[in-house]
């Protein structure tokens, strides 16, 4: 039993910081190709914008949450750049 409990312990960061890398990096890339038709752009321009910076959010939110010390810290540094974002893709909508 308790060789279950620390295989959890130190799988569990692991595993989150990949699932936070995944479904979060693409989260935020999507929140921002669709922020970017809130800028005073025309719409092909904002599209391409947004679709081309997608793929360097991406990848730097990947590394971001393999780099910072925690698990949670990852959790919250993707959710403190995703809210500011959320309101100008609301408001496209």
């Amino acid at each position: 039993m308790s060789f279950m409990i620390h295989r959890v312990r130190s799988t569990g960061p692991l595993i989150s910081r990949i699932v936070a890398a995944l479904f979060g990096g693409y989260a935020l890339a999507a929140l921002f190709s669709v922020a970017v038709l809130a800028l005073p752009l025309s719409k092909p321009q904002a599209v391409l914008t947004g679709m081309l910076a997608s793929f360097a959010i991406y990848a730097g939110a990947v590394i971001w949450v393999f780099a910072v010390r925690s698990a949670l810290r990852a959790w919250a540094g993707l959710l403190i750049v995703a809210a500011p974002l959320l309101p100008l893709a609301w408001s496209v909508s």
